[in-house]
């Protein structure tokens, strides 16, 4: 590692393929928005060779048809995949987006890869999302490297990134966090910046020179001498206390002289372990050169110290029935199991699936048994079918080469697989299997859509349906109280990537509503009603008379209904024409036109015609009881409920605390938790937390999440009631 000087020709003009999952490394990108992955991506395809007729580099992406989006909002929204070639090594790499609003993208990348490299800005520093995606890959063991980024920038301080680098991500071991290169910096400019020309190897002691465009090797000059000892004989303490030869550091102490080759090799075991965390430097090739700075040591990390998909757990598996399966790490003879971790539909080819195979292997044609996950409740479509496989292929910027499979430990993208969603399993058809889901965020972000003509709403409902398939962090709500068809996301980046993609990728054309929350009334007291339903025209007439009385209800009750009728003033027959006409008005409402709930209707006297009365003029006279009743009464307006967790860092505690009490929230309770954070726990009405998702997150700076749950409808404030009545009778 940082020995080498000879780059490989790559895969330029051909897809490139792994016949072995040793030959394999996956690896995910994981930054801020504007740290730079992307940029990174680019220049260490161009190093490996992968590079178009014109020169240019070939951008990578599964299915990407995003690029009008992309340069609307500035920013990647998509996972996408570049293939690499580097030494005999396939390398998948997988770029994710850095804006919070996609980090389902995220997730996938994660799910999908067998290490990470953390992407980390030298002007802008670690925000608090990438330091918690940080500790999600710590807690299942994923091996970690750190690449600081934007050391052209005139602010740009290497030194200063790697200690704040070792104090946040080397949580009790800092010394576990140490950088592998020093940036070789140039002449000093008229503005006093000394641009970044090379890098400085502390293993192999030697200066990798960048500045003619392409890498040479030199011996270091006396003036890098004193910071390259310092700091060589500091990593070299880390990775000997990583080292599985517990003599090593007391050789090494005592004076003794351990092997370059020594240390690469105990450094790149503990890197494949995830205990040792190297940061190296990246930047961009200036003028037209070639490589990047930077881009030569990366690739040799990549293939030498990350490991291969045979160190990467399976995932849970099961049988179809819940039975549990064990399948083999990387079991190439093993039996198929594979995951689809990405959908996207191409304009040319239809609907392309990005899938990792963690067990046997994938052919053309094959037909194989698609398991889904049943997410329901997201509006996802619950399946459990057979379907052919449809051509393989590698993305080639963006072009796809066809590959004749995929063996397990790699990444493929797969033609018209129709029925498959994200998260689902491929298996064989006659050995099914269903791999466990990853974990994804809950969308909170509640967006009402109604389309915008008759012709868009010919095709709203296929358009959602192929929506939500593609992305699990999304759900649709087709809301029965209001009416309303509600996309729930992630926020607003997220939402207005739906919207654009329905208007581009499905023809649809759709308005944004005000969301509405499902109000409820309910009598505040005690009211009695008189239903008085009479009409004589000619032939069979219609009467009907009923006295009620209204009672409120504990909330949850629901509507009762009690006969206490005597003496046969309503007939037995017209009784439960009585309550079905109770039960249809207290549906519409009594008020406002919001359901009413917990309230005990009483029957208690009536009249009946021998002739003219009928079930009808029963079902009749319940209802204007029920509203007469209503008339004499206050009627309070319910509002839901929710039970929201936050878990913010405890810096911010005091500004989310006062923030739910402005929200009319009430704090139940506070509670510590690990890496210096707290949830609180509070009953919010739902009303004031439409945005909430937004607003924790500026409020917070992106480190705070949270959870809800419905709790209970209850009594919404008299003002708050006024406002919202006003505003229904406006709209």
């Amino acid at each position: 590692m940082g020995d080498k000087t000879q780059t490989h020709p790559g895969a330029a003009g051909r897809a490139v393929a792994a016949d072995h999952p040793a030959s394999l490394r996956n690896v995910v990108l994981v930054g801020h928005s504007g740290s730079g992955k992307t940029t990174l991506v680019e220049a260490l395809a161009l190093t490996a060779g992968a590079v178009n007729r014109a020169g240019r580099v070939e951008d990578g992406g599964t299915v990407s048809d995003h690029d009008e989006i992309e340069h609307r909002q500035q920013r990647s929204v998509q996972l996408s995949l570049v293939p690499l070639e580097w030494d005999g090594i396939k390398v998948n790499v997988l770029d994710t987006p850095g804006y919070a609003d996609f980090v389902g993208e995220l997730r996938a990348g994660l799910r999908a890869a067998d290490a990470a490299l953390f992407v980390v800005s030298a002007s802008d520093g670690v925000d608090g999302s990438t330091r918690m995606v940080w500790e999600e890959c710590a807690a299942v063991g994923m091996p970690r490297a750190i690449v600081v980024t934007h050391l052209e920038a005139a602010r740009a301080d290497f030194e200063e990134m790697t200690r704040v680098c070792a104090e946040t991500f080397g949580g009790d071991d800092p010394d576990a966090v140490l950088p592998l290169y020093l940036p070789l910096h140039g002449r000093q400019g008229p503005d006093g910046h000394a641009p970044v020309t090379g890098l400085v190897g502390l293993l192999s002691q030697k200066l990798f020179d960048y500045s003619s465009g392409e890498r040479k090797e030199s011996e270091p000059g006396p003036e890098q001498l004193p910071d390259m000892t310092q700091a060589r004989n500091r990593l070299i303490e880390g990775i000997i206390a990583e080292s599985e030869d517990e003599t090593l550091m007391d050789r090494y102490l005592g004076g003794e002289q351990v092997e370059v080759k020594t240390l690469v090799e105990d450094l790149e075991r503990a890197v494949a372990r995830g205990t040792f965390f190297p940061v190296l430097a990246a930047a961009p090739a200036a003028g037209g050169a070639r490589q990047g700075i930077g881009t030569v040591e990366l690739l040799e990390l990549i293939t030498r110290g990350f490991p291969t998909p045979f160190e990467h757990p399976t995932p849970g598996v099961t049988t179809i029935d819940g039975a549990p399966r064990e399948i083999k790490p990387c079991d190439v003879d093993g039996p198929l199991v594979a995951e689809v971790v990405k959908t996207s539909s191409d304009p040319y080819v239809g609907r392309i699936s990005l899938v990792r195979v963690f067990s046997g292997v994938l052919r053309p044609d094959q037909t194989v048994h698609v398991s889904g996950h049943g997410m329901t409740d997201r509006g996802h479509e619950d399946h459990d079918v057979d379907e052919r496989v449809g051509a393989l292929s590698m993305p080639f910027g963006k072009q796809q080469r066809p590959v004749p499979q995929a063996v397990a430990g790699d990444l493929v993208c797969v033609a018209k697989l129709t029925r498959a969603e994200t998260g689902d399993t491929l298996s064989a058809k006659d050995d099914p299997l269903v791999m466990e889901p990853w974990r994804m965020p809950d969308p909170l972000l509640p967006l009402a859509i109604q389309a915008h003509s008759k012709a868009d709403e010919d095709k709203l409902s296929q358009g959602l349906s192929r929506l939500v398939a593609e992305d699990p962090t999304m759900r649709l709500e087709q809301n029965q109280d209001t009416h309303q068809v509600v996309l729930w996301c992630l926020g607003e980046a997220h939402a207005d990537v739906a919207l654009e993609r329905l208007r581009t990728r499905y023809g649809v054309q759709v308005d944004v509503v005000p969301h509405r929350v499902s109000l409820r009334e309910t009598f505040a007291h005690r009211s009695a009603g008189r239903g008085r339903h009479v009409k004589q025209s000619g032939g069979h007439g219609q009467y009907a008379i009923c006295e009620i009385e209204v009672e409120p209800l504990p909330g949850g009750s629901g509507i009762e209904f009690v006969d206490k009728v005597v003496g046969g003033a309503v007939p037995r027959q017209f009784i439960p024409s009585v309550e079905k006409g109770v039960r249809a008005q207290a549906a519409k409402g009594v008020a406002s036109g919001h359901p009413l709930i917990d309230v005990r209707v009483t029957l208690l006297d009536g009249k009946a015609h021998s002739v003219d009365s009928s079930d009808a003029a029963f079902q009749t006279a319940g209802a204007l009881a029920l509203r007469e009743a209503a008339a004499d009464a206050r009627i309070h307006l319910l509002e839901p409920v929710a039970e929201v967790s936050v878990l913010v860092g405890d810096d911010y505690v005091g500004a989310v605390m006062s923030d739910l009490s402005g929200r009319r929230g009430r704090v139940l309770g506070t509670e510590q938790t690990a890496g210096g954070r707290t949830v609180i726990r509070a009953e919010v009405p739902e009303i004031e937390i439409g945005r909430y998702a937004v607003d924790l997150r500026s409020l917070s700076h992106g480190t705070a999440r949270f959870d809800r749950r419905y709790v209970r409808h209850e009594p919404m404030p008299a003002q708050v009631a006024e406002r919202v009545r006003e505003q229904a009778r406006d709209s």
